[in-house]
């Protein structure tokens, strides 16, 4: 039983592999939708001839394997280093990358009921790959002392409430130009904000975040020249609990919150997240970097085990409402994660806090801009 830590997320990914290559049980809901649209040949028809593609739509793009799985390798990756960015990153993948969003756009007059499922149906795919990650980082960065449980637990617990209330109040009424429109938005805003950050101004009300950022990262160059350090005894330690205050320290420095903010900023940010069928660890990130003061090097894995509760909720939501997924992609691109997952974690140790912000900024900016003009537009800069 020495490796049951290891066994768990392989497992379950293993079952998820062979569960997800069975017909969907939504079927019906999307041949009704797929009955509806005309025939032919032309954008926003369906041709009964034609092969087969995404979601079993005749004539639908189909994403090779291979791309699959190396792109959600990257989402793995990006999402357990930074602890954000995977939803958006597996957005990019399902909208620009894979096609799918081209295709659901030629939908939105001839047939918007097969518009809004492949919509939906794109949302809740983002958020199995974040799902898988978030549980995967999660541990990873547990063992390494690098999660703060009670602030997880309590973005945790506003969370739940968030994600049902926005999956159910938004699932099948969302045009998928709206989304796009709505997830560029989001992004571009987000990058904005985080470009101040790495101003002087911003990060004059960095200093605790800084101090334990300099102390992580002198470790590791400590670890590096060969010196044995017990990095897990430096890491996060909850020193009080209340219901007002909980403080704990991370390499010598102490910060505290109440945890009632984080239970509300999860409600907000997980009913955000919802709606734009990501993650939510792009809001998160920067909620924990700016009102608790976390480094980056905490807001990663503190965020992921937040986001995982947010993904099983608003995931279960939104299939229990009938959306149909596209199980072969998924259950290749699941394997994917678990790679880019292992990978993350690992890595982040040698990329300076200031890096993995600026990471973050570039991909905010590019994804954001490229998605407005896109949804709201149908303006094309970037191809």
């Amino acid at each position: 039983m020495k490796n049951w830590k290891l066994t768990l997320p392989v497992g379950l990914v293993a079952l998820a592999v062979l569960a997800l290559w069975f017909e969907p049980a939504f079927a019906d809901k999307l041949a009704d939708a797929i009955a509806k649209a005309p025939a032919g040949t032309g954008p926003g028809q369906i041709d009964p001839a034609a092969a087969k593609g995404f979601l079993g739509i005749p004539g639908a793009p189909e994403v090779s394997l291979g791309l699959a799985f190396g792109w959600a390798v990257w989402v793995g990756w990006i999402f357990s280093t930074v602890g954000a960015f995977g939803g958006v990153m597996a957005g990019v993948g399902h909208i620009s990358v894979y096609g799918y969003g081209a295709y659901a756009k030629t939908f939105k007059q001839t047939a918007p009921e097969l518009n809004k499922l492949v919509t939906d149906s794109i949302r809740t795919s983002n958020q199995w790959l974040v799902g898988l990650s978030a549980l995967i980082s999660s541990f990873n960065y547990w063992k390494m002392g690098r999660l703060v449980l009670p602030l997880a637990a309590a973005l945790g617990l506003g969370s739940i409430a968030g994600s049902w209330m926005s999956v159910t109040l938004t699932a099948g009424k969302v045009s998928f130009s709206s989304y796009q429109g709505y997830f560029g938005l989001f992004v571009l805003l987000l990058g904005c904000y985080l470009f101040w950050e790495t101003t002087p101004a911003g990060q004059a009300s960095k200093k605790k975040a800084k101090a334990a950022a300099k102390a992580f990262e002198e470790t590791v160059k400590r670890q590096k020249s060969g010196e044995k350090i017990d990095t897990k005894a430096l890491g996060v330690k909850v020193t009080s609990l209340g219901l007002t205050r909980i403080t704990f320290t991370f390499y010598g420095v102490e910060f505290g919150f109440n945890p009632l903010i984080p239970f509300l900023g999860g409600i907000v940010i997980s009913a955000l997240a919802a709606f734009l069928g990501v993650g939510g660890g792009f809001l998160l990130v920067p909620f924990l970097t700016s009102v608790a003061q976390l480094p980056m090097y905490l807001a990663a894995g503190t965020s992921a085990l937040a986001v995982l509760v947010s993904m099983i909720t608003s995931i279960a939501t939104f299939m229990s409402g009938g959306v149909p997924l596209h199980w072969h992609m998924i259950g290749i691109e699941l394997v994917g994660v678990v790679v880019g997952s292992v990978i993350g974690p690992r890595t982040s140790k040698y990329i300076p806090d200031i890096w993995l912000k600026r990471l973050f900024i570039v991909l905010a900016l590019y994804v954001g801009i490229d998605y407005v003009l896109r949804g709201f537009y149908n303006i094309k800069i970037f191809g």
